[in-house]
């Protein structure tokens, strides 16, 4: 369907792709593999028309239909998120009205024999075929199902894109490619902003599709789970397997052994022959045989054992420095923002020496738990307390946002670097794939994961003794990961982590605390005992659905609340005097803001920012609804 023939990009000297060549055909599901900057997001947009090759071809019948969602990309203001995600069905809306037309053309028409006449005919049966392969479900059903498999709420279709970050932003740009069902679909990164739920709803899609898919993720299973065809980018050069990931790996360490076998076995026959040659090269009485294994040595077909890039990431931290016993601990802790809750009444305690998991739907309030352990964010309401002689490194989850982008690699390390420290930059850097002239780069050139192995670099210039790490393996490639990974199972200090690639967390957390809906949860399991469970908890709601329709049985009289109990009452009550005066507060905050809104927009200023003016009031809108409403279930 696809072909790639004799592709070569290059940059100067520098050359990037070198002459590949391969073919998609219909039923390929291809994961595309190799190091960050080898040219996985290269070929994509290659193969989208998005970028030219410097020579060679790139064959692609006119009919197909590609869907693109690259790393980084534009996102639009102005409509709902559902409203965005029905643009997908732009182009059949355009085709439904043009058949209308047609239609009323046709009926109006009696020239039936003219060519006109039948050029509208051949438009109109070339219209129908096309929307017969689309869904007999309305848009809306179709858009609705997409979004909630990817994460969102019901509740929150309604809101405007711009009032949700950049990684559910991404959800929904992803929920239009798949709504538009393309021939072929070329996904960059697509899980490095879901959570769980969403990543397996997406396995599941993806699994059960039709049609043509090339895939770049740095998740494993995921990629077990989807691809039969595994492509690996190394050095320029392009390796080609009909398998999975992880068979993948197998085979091709199976054929560099046997590569290098051959290629040892034949370089001892060649100089087994060459001293032959070399021994009796001038008696007169072997020249037959030494002629003879001269020409046998230039025919010979000479064994080369492919290119390999064996630089990887040495990840090793510093020892940790002894804390307390507790290393954190939150009682009933009531975390979140002026407009919103995000989590209630949690109850946390990480030890030290435990390696512990935060996990949850994007939003509930992992990154939230985060700041308030750094100090960023006050609690609302409840205790939250760092241990005795704790020292925390902390690895925020976009590194775009936190590193600064006008200094070189270097740099960034020197400016905060201090002591005997310095003079080790260089071998710091290097441990980090950050090599020669890399180390003279701006940060704002660098890929995704190049920031942050620039990031976790950082970490190691003091000893901490609790890492407090949210997302560190985004953009990180396979290899990387597994060498932080083993790093991290190697510290003996204790570790708070952020993540969605189970891949990643099996086998280096203990212990997990689930967000969801406002709630934490503790769990005591593997990452695989949690994610079984989750599953029959799903079964579980709907036996509670069930017994909510069973005959329910009279009351017992209450008995009378132990001592305990009307403390626990008594403290709740206190509590919840404490809410409320903190909600009327706020409120009074937001409408007070909202009348300045209301003042600047009535007679705006030549400098001011309408849109951004607008989307603050709607905010101010929906924030104090909210508190209102919580405000109300209160008093």
């Amino acid at each position: 369907m696809i072909s790639i023939d004799d592709v070569t990009v290059a940059y100067g000297s520098f050359v990037l792709l070198d002459k590949i060549n391969f073919h998609i055909s219909e039923s390929d599901k291809i994961g595309l593999t190799g190091k960050n900057g080898a040219g996985k997001s290269t070929i994509m947009k290659l193969i989208c028309g998005l970028q030219s090759p410097s020579s060679g071809h790139i064959d692609k019948p006119n009919h197909i239909s590609i869907g693109y969602l690259p790393q980084i990309m534009e996102h639009h203001r102005g409509r709902t998120v559902l409203e965005e995600a029905l643009t997908a069905f732009d182009e059949e809306n355009r085709m439904e009205a043009e058949i209308e037309e047609i239609t009323a053309e046709l009926g109006r028409r009696t020239d039936y024999e003219s060519e006109e006449y039948m050029d509208l005919t051949a438009r109109l049966s070339d219209l129908n075929d096309r929307l017969s392969t689309s869904h007999s479900e309305p848009p809306e059903i179709q858009a609705r199902r997409t979004l909630v498999g990817l994460g969102f709420r019901e509740r929150e279709l309604g809101r405007l894109t711009e009032t949700f970050s950049q990684g559910w932003n991404m959800r929904i740009e992803l929920a239009k490619i798949l709504l538009r069902r393309p021939d072929v679909l070329l996904l960059d990164e697509p899980t490095n902003h879901l959570d769980i739920e969403s990543i397996e709803w997406l396995e599941d899609y993806l699994a059960a599709r039709k049609g043509s898919l090339m895939l770049v993720s740095h998740d494993r299973k995921f990629l077990d789970r989807i691809t039969n065809r595994t492509i690996e980018v190394v050095l320029g050069h392009i390796q080609d397997y009909k398998v999975p990931y992880t068979k993948y790996l197998e085979l091709r360490a199976e054929r560099m052994a046997q590569q290098t076998a051959a290629y040892e076995n034949q370089q001892r026959m060649i100089e087994k022959t060459e001293d032959f040659i070399a021994k009796f090269r001038y008696k007169p009485t072997k020249s037959n045989q030494v002629q003879s294994r001269i020409k046998a040595l230039d025919k010979i077909e000479r064994i080369e054992i492919d290119e390999t890039d064996n630089a990887t990431l040495t990840v090793k931290f510093p020892p940790a420095p002894r804390s307390g016993d507790v290393v954190y601990k939150a009682t009933e802790l009531t975390a979140g923002y002026p407009q919103k809750v995000v989590f209630r009444d949690a109850d946390i305690e990480i030890k030290r020496g435990e390696k512990v998991a935060l996990v949850g739907r994007n939003g509930e309030g992992k990154t939230t738990l985060m700041r308030v352990i750094m100090g960023q964010l006050d609690p609302m309401a409840g205790e939250s307390r760092i241990g005795h002689n704790v020292s925390i490194g902390y690895f925020a989850q976009n590194q775009e946002d936190v590193l600064d982008k006008s200094l070189t690699v270097f740099e960034t390390l020197d400016r905060i670097a201090v002591g005997e420290i310095r003079t080790k930059l260089r071998d710091i850097l290097a441990q980090f794939l950050f090599r020669g002239e890399d180390i003279d780069k701006r940060v704002n050139v660098l890929s995704g994961g190049e920031r942050a192995r620039l990031g976790m670099a950082k970490l190691m210039l003091e000893n901490h003794n609790l890492l407090a790490l949210d997302e560190p393996t985004n953009h990180m490639d396979i290899k990387s990961k597994d060498i932080l990974k083993q790093a991290l199972k190697a510290f003996d200090g204790t570790l708070l982590i952020v993540s969605h690639d189970r891949d990643f967390l099996d086998g280096l957390v203990d212990k997990f605390y689930e967000f969801e809906d406002g709630v934490v949860k503790e769990h005591l399991e593997t990452v695989a005992q949690f994610l079984e469970k989750r599953k029959i908890e799903s079964l579980k709601e709907l036996d509670r659905k069930t017994a909510a329709t069973a005959p329910v049985e009279a009351p017992k009289p209450a008995a009378k609340p132990s001592y305990e109990q009307q403390k626990a009452a008594s403290r709740e009550e206190r509590r919840k005097r404490e809410r409320v005066r903190y909600l009327e507060s706020e409120i009074a905050k937001a409408e007070s803001r909202q009348k300045e809104i209301e003042s600047i927009l009535s007679a705006p200023p030549a400098d001011a920012d309408i849109i951004e003016l607008t989307r603050e009031y709607l905010e101010l809108k929906r924030a104090i609804d909210d508190l209102t409403d919580e405000w109300g279930t209160l008093i």
